[in-house]
C-alpha cells in the first residue's frame, strides 16, 4: 500500500523561546543553553532558541544576547529567533541566526491584547523588518489565531488568507499557521492548509498547535495527510500564551516523534535521548509536564513478567 505520509518531517523545538516565555520560575542562561545544546544533540534540525524583545515584557528572554553567544554550533541544525521589530531584528542578526520569526495577530483583540495595534500595524512593522533584512537571512512569519481566537471565536479562513498573500508578495521563506490557543481541529486544519498552498505553492508552510483541547497531534496528523512537512513542539509539551486565556502547552514533541517513527517517518532526532532532555528539563522546572512516552516510554519498551508480579505482590 502507499503511505499517505510523507517519507521525511521538518520538526522545529519552539520550548526554548515559545516554552519558557510562559513559566512562572526564572530559567538561567547557562540551563538554556544547555537546553539547547541538548536538543541539538538529540538531532533536531531546527530550534526556536529566544526573542528580541523588550526584557520589560517578556523577562524570561531578557538573555536574548547572550544565550545565543553560548552555543555552540552544530552543522545541520537551525538556530531560529523571535524579532518583534526592526529594531529587535537588527540586534538579533549581529547573533547570527538562520532564521527570523516574525509575529502577527490575524484578530484584531488578540493583536491589541497581544502587541497594542492592529493587525495593519503590525503589518507596517513586519514590512519594514522585511525589506530591510530579507537579503540577509530566512524569514518567517507566524499568523497566530489562524483557527480561532480567544476572544472574537470562529476566524474565517479569508482572515487568514490575507496575510498569507501580503506576506508571501514580500518575498517570505515560510508562514507558520499558529493556533494559539488550541481552537483547531483537523478537518479545519486541512481545509486552510489546501487554500494556503492553492494560493502560495511555493510558501513552506509551518503548523504550530496548542493542545489546549486535546487535539493537537490529531491536527499534527491532519497536517500530514495535506502534505505538510514542517511543524513546531515543545519538548515537554510545556508553553502557552500569555496573552491568549485558556492557552496551554504546545504540542508535545517527543510525543509526536513517537508517533512519526511508528509511521515510518524520517525526523532525524534519536528518541531516547530527546527523552532524556525532556526528563531534564521537568527537573529544572520543577513540575510535572505533560508529554505520554516519557512516562510510559516508547511502544518498543518491554517488561519481565516476573519483575511485574513481584512488584504486585
Amino acid at each position: 500500500m502507499t503511505s499517505p505520509w510523507p517519507k521525511q518531517v521538518v520538526l522545529c523545538d519552539v520550548s526554548p523561546r515559545d516554552g519558557l516565555q510562559n513559566e512562572c520560575k526564572a530559567v538561567g542562561t547557562p540551563q538554556k543553553i544547555a537546553l539547547v545544546q541538548g536538543l541539538m544533540h538529540a538531532g533536531l534540525p531546527r530550534i526556536e532558541v529566544t526573542s528580541f524583545v523588550s526584557p520589560k515584557a517578556i523577562p524570561q528572554m531578557a538573555d536574548a544576547h547572550e544565550l545565543m553567544q553560548g552555543i555552540t554550533r552544530k552543522p545541520g541544525a537551525e538556530l531560529v529567533v523571535l524579532v518583534p521589530n526592526l529594531k529587535g531584528a537588527e540586534r538579533a542578526l549581529a547573533c547570527a541566526p538562520d532564521e527570523l520569526n516574525l509575529v502577527m495577530s490575524v484578530t484584531g483583540s488578540h493583536s491589541q491584547a497581544n502587541l497594542r495595534m492592529t493587525p495593519e500595524q503590525s503589518f507596517e512593522t513586519l514590512r519594514e523588518v522585511i525589506t530591510q533584512t530579507r537579503e540577509k537571512v530566512k524569514l518567517n512569519v507566524s499568523l497566530s489565531c489562524s483557527f480561532g481566537c480567544p476572544f472574537e471565536g470562529h476566524v474565517q479562513a479569508e482572515q487568514v488568507l490575507h496575510w498569507v498573500r501580503q506576506f508571501n508578495a514580500l518575498g517570505v521563506t515560510g508562514i507558520s499557521l499558529c493556533d494559539t490557543t488550541g481552537m483547531a481541529y483537523p478537518s479545519q486544519v486541512r481545509e486552510l492548509v489546501e487554500m494556503v498552498q492553492s494560493l502560495a505553492p511555493t510558501l513552506r508552510i509551518t503548523l504550530h498547535f496548542h493542545n489546549s483541547r486535546g487535539l493537537g497531534l490529531a491536527n499534527v496528523f491532519e497536517g500530514l495527510r495535506a502534505g505538510v512537512t514542517h511543524f513546531d513542539a515543545c519538548t515537554g509539551g510545556i508553553g502557552g500564551c500569555p496573552y491568549a486565556p485558556g492557552a496551554s502547552g504546545n504540542v508535545c514533541m517527543e510525543d509526536i516523534v513517537h508517533a512519526l517513527h511508528c509511521e515510518g517517518i524520517e525526523t532525524g532526532i534519536n528518541l531516547e535521548r530527546l527523552l532524556q532532555v525532556s526528563k531534564d528539563l521537568g527537573e529544572l522546572l520543577e513540575h510535572p509536564l505533560s508529554g505520554q512516552v516519557v512516562y510510559a516510554g516508547p511502544r518498543s519498551r518491554t517488561y519481565a513478567v516476573k519483575d511485574v508480579a513481584r512488584q504486585a505482590s
